[in-house]
């Protein structure tokens, strides 16, 4: 996982010349862009890397496992993000711990 304090540090060490704050601001300045254009129904996409869009999610039925309770959901909006191709490729081609043969579900069991 990283967090942007990390992000904020490792593009600092990349471009020593620029100080810290500036970098910090240029990054929440990315952030806050991308968090209104999507507020306002846009789509973002960034070549390479992917899309952010928003999926609307209808009402739907649901209960509370606790209490019973049946309910109806509020309709609501999520994020959703489409990695491009060139970021699909480079993870996959990354060294990654293998899944194990119950993380790939029971496809040897028919």
């Amino acid at each position: 996982m990283l967090i942007k304090s990390q992000l904020i540090a490792e593009v600092s060490q990349q471009l020593s010349h620029l100080p810290e704050k500036d970098i910090a601001l240029s990054i929440n300045s990315i952030i806050e862009q991308m968090s209104e254009t999507l507020s306002n129904g846009g789509r973002i996409e960034i070549r390479g890397f992917g899309s952010f869009c928003l999926h609307y999610r209808p009402p739907r039925k649901a209960h509370n496992p606790k209490t019973g309770e049946k309910l109806v959901t509020q309709p609501k909006y999520a994020v959703h993000f489409k990695p491009g191709k060139e970021l699909r490729e480079h993870v996959n081609a990354s060294k990654h711990i293998p899944l194990s043969e119950t993380d790939m579900g029971d496809a040897d069991e028919e």
